[in-house]
């Protein structure tokens, strides 16, 4: 799909990995970008580069997603009038590390911080932005959710359920308003060399931001739900086929998995 052609974008969770990605590829097409992200020293450093390196206008949006109280009321306020073609909903929360559901510490608050931040921001990001869609009669909305929505996901049961309603709602989405010319995608990456994923250096199955979203922009208009990226559509197929043939097996392996890495996060906070 062409997008040059809807002028203005706005990228949520924009100054990190996947999302700051997305606002560098969108820019280098040649969109305006509005970038929505929790801290502005960090906003107005990305913005500058982003509008120095490829000569675009750059808007920017202090916004806590874990925060419900009148930050959509401000989001709303400042895109008003603004025509924005792409909305890429990324900003996102995860576990500090993976544990059990009883035994997370601080779990009120991380639970309900992934909620609010996975959830409602998609949700009302899309009612804020969509309507204009709709009057304009084109759009994309990149909804991202994770392949821990598709494969059993222990031990990060609230963060995976969260990215879940991510897959349902852009899914139903896409039917609702394919016949007004929008395009909703539902990507659902695997692991991404980022500061969320605590993973530093790059492998073929861990890319890092930008070899990641350049691949997953080529289905846009395409897919309206993928991984984005080869090696993790692999993944989940695997995990699929054992899963089918041993789905006890299939969560023993993630469960250990998922073990040892919880196992590696608590020896670094003891030490």
């Amino acid at each position: 799909m062409n997008i040059t052609q809807y002028g203005n974008s706005v990228v949520t969770g924009a100054t990190d990995g996947i999302g700051k990605a997305y606002a560098e590829l969108l820019a280098k097409k040649g969109l305006n970008i509005v970038l929505i992200s929790r801290t502005q020293t960090k906003l107005d450093e990305v913005a500058g580069e982003i509008a120095k390196k490829y000569n675009v206008n750059t808007k920017t949006i202090e916004a806590n997603f874990t925060k419900v109280n009148q930050i959509y009321y401000e989001i709303d306020k400042q895109l008003m009038g603004l025509d924005v073609g792409v909305l890429i909903n990324n900003v996102g929360i995860s576990y500090p590390y993976p544990e059990y559901f009883l035994e997370l510490k601080n779990k009120d608050e991380i639970y309900t911080n992934i909620i609010n931040c996975n959830i409602f921001s998609v949700t009302n990001m899309c009612k804020i932005i969509m309507p204009g869609m709709v009057e304009r009669r084109r759009g994309v909305v990149v909804n991202i959710s994770s392949t821990a929505a598709q494969i059993p996901s222990p031990l990060l049961s609230v963060y995976s359920a969260s990215k879940s309603y991510v897959e349902k709602f852009s899914a139903d989405l896409a039917t609702e308003y394919s016949k007004y010319g929008i395009t909703v995608q539902c990507l659902l990456p695997g692991y991404v060399a980022t500061n969320m994923s605590k993973i530093r250096s790059s492998t073929w199955m861990a890319p890092f931001p930008m070899q990641y979203v350049e691949e997953a922009v080529k289905t846009i208009g395409i897919k309206e739900r993928t991984t984005g990226y080869f090696p993790h559509s692999l993944m989940v197929g695997v995990v699929h086929a054992l899963d089918s043939v041993s789905p006890r097996l299939s969560r023993w392996l993630i469960t250990r998995t998922m073990l040892n890495i919880r196992s590696r996060a608590l020896r670094r906070v003891v030490h």
